[in-house]
């Protein structure tokens, strides 16, 4: 198997309540395809735009006993609610600040995302009202169809575009026991190239 190549690798979570469509979004995005269930124990990934992005789906009551180190080790957030399910809209705000107790002192970066958009008709949750919450609490926001594929990729590059933008101004720095940032192969190399260069100009001079 060849090892993808990539420069950053950010690790990321799926969090809301269950049955909002978690899995079906990650699917859409890893696989391009829809899929009524799912394996929510598995972690997947997918090279995109020069990054690898591990993503990790959280929501289910038995599982919670392990969601602390995959908060802790996270650096973006997609916080998942049912458009047709205003329960889950409403519990948005404590997934949220369970997210940020267990990420802190980190600062991760959060997305908003309306899942089911292929059922607008049944709607509970107004593209309004999810875009004002949105923006009171300082997050994009998007509405997506994990059947129809609509704004899938947008929510990931949002996420990813985002803490690439971070990284490159060093707001997140690459260190050991942190694995919400990792340097990827292709940066890996660079980096190890130019201590090699330095380290040559020092012995000579």
């Amino acid at each position: 198997m060849v090892e993808p190549i990539f420069d950053y690798q950010f690790r990321i979570i799926i969090i809301g309540n269950s049955t909002v469509g978690k899995s079906s979004l990650l699917k859409y995005f890893t696989d391009g395809r829809f899929a009524e269930s799912f394996w929510k124990k598995r972690a997947l990934s997918a090279e995109y735009s020069s990054t690898l992005i591990f993503a990790f789906i959280l929501g289910q009551e038995r599982f919670r006993s392990i969601t602390k180190s995959y908060f802790r080790n996270s650096v973006g957030v997609l916080l998942v609610y049912d458009i047709c399910c205003r329960k889950s809209f409403e519990n948005v705000p404590v997934w949220m600040n369970e997210a940020k107790s267990h990420i802190e002192p980190h600062r991760a970066v959060f997305i908003l995302v309306g899942c089911k958009l292929d059922l607008k008709d049944q709607r509970e949750v107004s593209s309004e009202e999810a875009a004002r919450f949105a923006n009171f609490n300082e997050m994009p926001f998007v509405e997506t169809s994990a059947k129809t594929g609509e704004n899938v990729e947008e929510a990931f590059r949002i996420v990813g575009q985002e803490i690439y933008n971070r990284v490159q101004l060093g707001e997140y720095s690459i260190h050991d026991g942190w694995d919400g940032v990792k340097a990827g192969y292709r940066r890996a190399g660079r980096d190890y190239g130019l201590v090699e260069a330095e380290a040559a100009r020092t012995t000579c001079c």
